[in-house]
């Protein structure tokens, strides 16, 4: 069953013809079939069809890497890490308490729903981001 799962991501593209009037497959020409592939390449947008080789460089999906992605989102504001795309640290103080509501607004929608371990690592990271403001607006 697991393998079935994993097996979701791939799509298979029926590239044949069919007459309108029989439903049969119509035959044709080799070269008019590398222009339609040419053509559906042009028109597929970037991101779709095959997975890019670099997902498996991603750090597994669950709640906490979601809660440190916001965490870093943030630091990122503070300018307390380089922007990957620029390479410049810069401070974006109303972006830093955006996403720290945002991560209080997560907390108190998910209490009851969490496990002592997302709680206390909500509680640690909201107290830091908190702090850190704190100290950048007085």
């Amino acid at each position: 069953m697991a393998e079935e799962e994993e097996e979701k991501g791939f799509v298979i593209k029926d590239k044949r013809t069919f007459s309108s009037a029989t439903g049969e497959p119509s035959p044709e020409e080799p070269q008019e079939v590398e222009e339609k592939e040419k053509a559906t390449e042009e028109e597929t947008p970037p991101g779709d069809g095959e997975p890019a080789a670099e997902e498996g460089q991603f750090p597994e999906v669950n709640f906490a890497t979601f809660i440190f992605s916001l965490s870093s989102s943030a630091l990122l504001h503070f300018g307390e890490i380089p922007d990957p795309a620029s390479g410049e640290k810069t401070k974006n103080l109303p972006m830093a308490k955006h996403t720290i509501d945002i991560l209080a607004m997560l907390e108190e929608k998910t209490r009851g729903n969490l496990t002592s371990d997302e709680e206390q690592l909500f509680k640690n990271i909201l107290y830091d981001l908190r702090m850190r403001y704190i100290k950048e607006t007085e």
